[in-house]
C-alpha cells in the first residue's frame, strides 16, 4: 500500500476553489489535489449530495463521497446568502482555479457569472462542468451520466449481441468529463504563463460521451453502418474476446497475425493459423463466430489461470477475468501503489499518472477541515 509522499507535487502553489458536487467536478479537484494543488472544497450547509449515496457509509458519510474528495480541505458556505457569496469572493481573490458544476444560469443569478468574475479576477481559470453546455438545442439542461450514456450512443453498443442496450457498469461519462476538465485546467494554466490571463474552461458530459465512441464512430464515418453490440468482443479485430476454458474465462487480446499464430501454438492447434479464414486480421474478424468455436474447443481442457501465464510468456496479451476485490488485492496493484491509505482508516484508488520527480502525494483525507487557502 502506498503511504503519504513528501513531494510538493507538480501543481504545488496552485490554489483551487472547488465548489462543485457529485462526480465530474469533484473528481477533477481530487486529481489536481493529488498532484500538489491546494484544493479548498466549498459545500452547501447540507453538504454534497453524494454524502448520502450509500450504503456503505463511514462515520455517516457514504463511500461514494470518500472516493472523490481526498486531498481537499472542506468548508461550508450558503451561496444563496449575500454573506456566503461575499466569503466566496474573498476566497476567489486568492484562487488560481474555480471548479463549478451548477445548473447553467445559477452563478449568473447570484451575480457570480463569468463576465463579472473574469473582470474582477482576470487571472482566474474558471472550469465549468456541465451536462450539455450552456447553449444549443440541449444547452443548460441538466446532465447525468446514465442519461448521457444513453443519448450519446454508448448504451447502444454495450452489452451482449442478443441483449438490449446496457449502461456501462461505472460512471464512465462523469469520470472522463472530470479528466477532460483536468486537461482543460492544465491547458489554461499553461497558456496563462504566456498571456497572464485566465479563461473559461468548459467540460460537458455530452461532448465527453461522444468522444468515447471510438472505434464505433470511426467505423460509421467510413461505412455508414449503425454499430451493433458485440458483447466482450472487439468490433474490428478478433480474437479480442473472453473465451471459455475448463476452469474460468480468459480474455485474449490478439492484435496481429504473429500473436494469433502464437496463440494457436500455445493451445495446441498451430494449423489453425494457416486456415485461409483466419490467416489475416480482417478475415478473422469476418469469420469470428467459427473462430471462437474452434478456439474454445481447443481450450476446453485448459486451466484458465495456467493458460494466461503461458500466453503472456509467449507474447500473447491475455488476462483472467477478476472481480473488483481480486483486482484490488492483486500484488501488482500494490506494486503500482494503486491503493493508498491515510490515517483514520481512509483507503482509496491511487493516482494513475506517475511523475518521476514530482509524484502524486496523499495529504488530506476527505472531510479535513479548512476555511482558507494554505500559506
Amino acid at each position: 500500500m502506498a503511504s503519504p509522499l513528501p513531494s510538493p507535487g507538480a501543481l504545488a502553489g496552485v490554489r483551487v476553489l472547488d465548489i462543485s458536487r457529485i462526480l465530474g467536478g469533484p473528481y477533477c479537484g481530487q486529481i489536481l489535489g493529488d498532484h500538489g494543488a491546494d484544493v479548498l472544497k466549498v459545500e452547501p450547509p447540507q453538504g454534497d449530495d453524494t454524502r448520502t449515496w450509500g450504503p456503505p457509509f463511514k462515520d455517516g458519510v457514504a463511500s461514494y463521497y470518500h472516493g472523490l474528495n481526498r486531498n481537499k480541505r472542506n468548508m461550508h458556505l450558503d451561496l444563496v446568502s449575500a454573506e456566503g457569496r461575499d466569503a466566496l469572493l474573498a476566497l476567489l481573490a486568492e484562487a488560481d482555479v474555480l471548479i463549478e458544476n451548477f445548473k447553467a444560469g445559477t452563478m449568473e443569478r447570484w451575480g457570480l457569472g463569468y463576465e463579472e468574475l473574469s473582470a474582477r479576477f482576470p487571472r482566474l481559470v474558471w472550469c465549468r462542468v456541465t451536462g450539455f453546455g450552456t447553449d444549443g438545442p440541449l444547452g443548460a439542461l441538466p446532465g447525468y451520466d446514465a442519461a448521457v450514456q444513453s443519448m450519446a450512443g454508448i448504451m447502444s453498443i454495450n452489452g451482449e449481441a442478443e441483449g438490449g442496450p446496457l449502461r456501462v457498469g461505472l460512471p464512465v461519462v462523469d469520470m472522463v468529463t472530470g479528466l477532460n476538465a483536468v486537461i482543460g485546467v492544465l491547458l489554461a494554466l499553461q497558456e496563462r504563463q504566456r498571456s497572464g490571463r485566465g479563461q473559461l474552461v468548459e467540460a460537458a458530459l455530452y461532448d465527453s460521451g461522444l468522444s468515447l465512441l471510438h472505434p464505433h464512430a470511426a467505423n460509421w464515418f467510413v461505412d455508414g453502418r449503425t454499430p451493433q453490440r458485440t458483447g466482450n468482443a472487439h468490433p474490428n479485430i478478433y480474437p479480442y474476446d473472453a473465451l471459455a476454458t475448463r476452469t474460468q474465462p480468459v480474455f485474449v487480446a490478439v492484435g496481429n497475425d504473429r500473436q494469433f499464430a502464437s496463440l494457436c501454438r500455445c493451445i495446441g492447434v498451430p494449423a489453425l493459423a494457416d486456415d485461409p479464414r483466419y490467416a489475416r486480421a480482417g478475415d478473422r474478424s469476418v469469420h469470428r463466430m467459427a473462430l471462437k468455436a474452434a478456439l474454445e474447443d481447443a481450450m476446453q481442457d485448459c486451466d484458465g489461470s495456467a493458460l494466461v501465464d503461458t500466453l503472456m510468456a509467449a507474447g500473447v496479451p491475455a488476462a483472467p477475468v477478476l472481480s473488483v476485490d481480486a483486482a484490488l488485492a492483486h500484488p501488482h496493484t500494490a506494486h503500482r501503489e494503486m491503493v493508498v491509505e491515510l490515517p483514520g482508516g481512509y483507503r482509496g484508488i491511487g493516482a494513475p499518472v506517475k511523475l518521476s520527480r514530482t509524484p502524486a502525494s496523499y495529504r488530506h483525507a476527505p472531510l479535513t477541515p479548512g476555511t482558507r487557502f494554505q500559506d
